[in-house]
Order: structure tokens, then sequence, then C-alpha cells
């Protein structure tokens, strides 16, 4: 091996996680028009789904679902009931467990998200079955790194 092939794993052509990152990101960037519409950033509207499919949830538990630290799910929770979307109450069983609950208001917000995915999918241009095998993969990766 010469000086310069011991060096190829560190190319960035060579990264699986460098097009993660930068597909992430761009998808990300594509939904950012629509959430604008309804005064959303991109972990609140991810919060949001969690909610509008549990209605309630404890903040470990919706940590764990979106993938985020508390450090980074506090400030979106707080904005959120700012916005009347959510209730944060201390639970009855255990008063270290925080439980978050939508409100009606956020869950009439959910009409208005409704096109969102369509949306943002028409933009990504890949077949359904595409779609599946990349959704597939990338939680066999997070399975495997977790």
């Amino acid at each position: 091996m010469n000086s310069e092939e011991k060096y190829e794993a560190l190319k960035l052509c060579n990264q699986v996680c460098f097009p993660l990152y930068a597909c992430s990101k761009e998808i990300i960037r594509r939904y950012k028009p629509f959430l604008d519409e309804i005064d959303l950033t991109y972990t609140q509207y991810i919060t949001m789904m969690v909610l509008w499919e549990k209605r309630s949830v404890n903040v470990k538990t919706l940590g764990e679902s979106l993938f985020l630290d508390s450090g980074t799910l506090t400030p979106v929770l707080k904005k959120l009931e700012s916005k009347g979307y959510i209730n944060r109450v201390r639970s009855n069983e255990d008063e270290r467990n925080l439980v978050v609950t939508i409100t009606d208001e956020g869950l009439g917000l959910r009409d208005k998200a409704l096109s969102i995915p369509s949306k943002v999918g028409s933009c990504v241009k890949i077949s359904v079955e595409e779609g599946k095998l990349l959704y597939d993969l990338l939680y066999k990766i997070i399975g495997n790194v977790r």
C-alpha cells in the first residue's frame, strides 16, 4: 500500500455519513417553506407528529421517539407550550416524570399540516419502492449504531 492509499478511508467521497448528512440537510430545507406557513420549525413539527399520534407522552419517551436529548427537547416544548399547542405537567404517579399533552389547538394544527408530507415527497422524486428501501436501510443503520 502506497502512502496515499492508506488515506482512502478519509476521502469525503468514501464516507456514507456525508451523503446522509447532506441529504438530511436538504430535505429539512425543503420542509421550511411549508412549515413557515404553520409557524413551526422542523424539530417542532416532528414533536407535534408524535403528539398527533399519541396525544399524551412523557418527555423521556418523546425524546427517545425523536432521538433528541432533553437539552434539545426542552426549549422545543417550551416554545410549543407558549404557542398553546401543548401542556406540560408533572405525572401524578411519579413527579419526576413530565408529561406532555396536546391541546385542542395543537390537534387542530394537524389539519393545516396534512399536505406537508406529499409536498415534500414530490421534491424527492424517488419511487415508493425506493422510499421503502431507504427507510428500512436508515432504520437498520440507526438500530446498529444505537
